[in-house]
């Protein structure tokens, strides 16, 4: 929305720009870590035949960024989850407000009151429920999250265009998919994974999994909306929008400033002086608890890169914005290189192909390489993925604020 509003006389008929403009002071997101604006050599650090194609060295150069420090908790997300259920609660048993403009709003201070006949809906029934107890139906939480389609628009010569025309709306699930432990897995106990991994306070500190792409983008949407809505409140200007991370910025921050490097640690090996490994991963032949963690561990384990970031190689492996193709790194920019593709009605479900980054607990070393590229489809959810958010950072430096 653009506000107008008259300029006056002011200025002495000078140049001098709108006055009166609100000064933008951009602290450091919480939880986020600032990484600067640079150039690096992406793709492979070493000898490797098998991803010469696919990731073939090319310097490219990064704009400056923040970054989540770890990689989304169960407990964050869960806040993202508890919000869409209370949002729907709040809207049926009608707890909204009006604006001074007709706009309406929720009324979040209203008390929620589950046993409302009106939030009957919201909870299995029935055959459907396990031992008589009151469930939240899961399949009831939906988020409707927009975003305009800034390549489409830039693409159109057709001047008259509506914007709707650029707008695309889409309806998430967002309840994770806690079954993902035990399909993942075939002839493999992970029974205790698959009823306790998000819901348990155990593992609130763990990173969030089961959570396909679309939902992933989902909560990037819905944090934007959140501390912007707290913004607008205290007459704030608005934060940019969080999104996921291109490849090319995981691969920057992976990096943490080391050009060359293999691993964000370093390298060349995956052990410390000390014989201690420096990431969650798949030891040798499946060892898998000999480098402290059996599936996952908490998103502050082991020692951060040179840029602050925990775990960005090991314990899980990441969603990024970028669809994957396997020769994309032959015709991507070298200026904030990016690739993404979404996918229209009839098309292959390859087109559905998006980046994963990062390796996770069950994979071997190799895919803990800060060069190494996989894939997985947009809407599968799995036990080894989970996502973090950036935050694009408006300016050249710190120090021009």
């Amino acid at each position: 929305m653009v506000a107008l509003s008259s300029c006056g006389g002011s200025g002495n008929g000078e140049l001098i720009g709108v006055q009166g403009r609100e000064a933008y002071f951009p602290g450091e997101p919480y939880g986020m870590v600032f990484i600067p604006q640079g150039n690096f050599q992406a793709g492979q650090s070493d000898q490797d035949v098998m991803f010469s194609l696919n990731a073939p060295t090319k310097t490219v150069s990064v704009g400056a960024f923040y970054m989540d420090e770890t990689e989304i908790t169960n407990n964050e997300y869960r806040q993202f989850v508890q919000w869409v259920a209370d949002s729907i609660a709040h809207t049926k048993l009608n707890h909204i407000k009006e604006g001074p403009a007709g706009e309406k709003f929720i009324d979040w201070e209203q008390e929620i009151k589950w046993n409302d006949e009106a939030l009957k809906d919201m909870f299995y029934t029935g055959d459907d429920q396990v031992f008589g107890k009151q469930e939240l139906d899961v399949r009831k939480l939906t988020y409707l999250y927009q975003w305009y389609d800034l390549n489409n628009a830039a693409h159109n010569k057709d001047v008259s265009a509506k914007r709707n025309k650029f707008i695309v709306r889409d309806s998430v699930y967002v309840y994770p998919d806690t079954l993902c432990w035990t399909r993942d897995f075939a002839y493999s106990y992970n029974e205790p994974m698959t009823q306790n991994y998000y819901s348990h306070p155990a593992y609130d500190d763990y990173p969030v999994v089961g959570v396909n792409w679309n939902q992933a983008n989902a909560f990037c949407s819905w944090r934007t909306d959140y501390v912007n809505t707290f913004r607008r409140a205290n007459k704030e200007v608005e934060a940019p929008p969080y999104h996921l991370p291109t490849e090319w910025q995981f691969e920057y921050a992976a990096r943490g400033g080391l050009n060359t490097s293999p691993y964000p640690w370093g390298g060349p090996y995956i052990r410390n002086d000390k014989g201690c490994f420096l990431a969650n991963f798949k030891p040798g032949r499946g060892n898998y608890t000999d480098d402290g963690g059996h599936y996952t561990v908490k998103v502050y384990s082991y020692n951060p890169n040179d840029f602050g970031l925990y775990n960005m190689s090991g314990n899980v492996a990441e969603w990024t914005l970028t669809s994957y193709e396997e020769s994309v790194y032959s015709t991507v920019h070298d200026m904030n290189p990016d690739f993404r593709y979404q996918r229209k009605k009839g098309d292959d479900i390859v087109r559905t192909r998006k980046v994963i980054r990062g390796g996770s607990w069950k994979d071997a070393a190799h895919m803990l390489r800060v060069s190494t590229r996989d894939f997985e489809y947009q809407d599968t959810s799995k036990s080894y993925i989970g996502f973090r958010c950036i935050q694009d950072f408006l300016g050249r430096s710190m120090e021009d604020f």
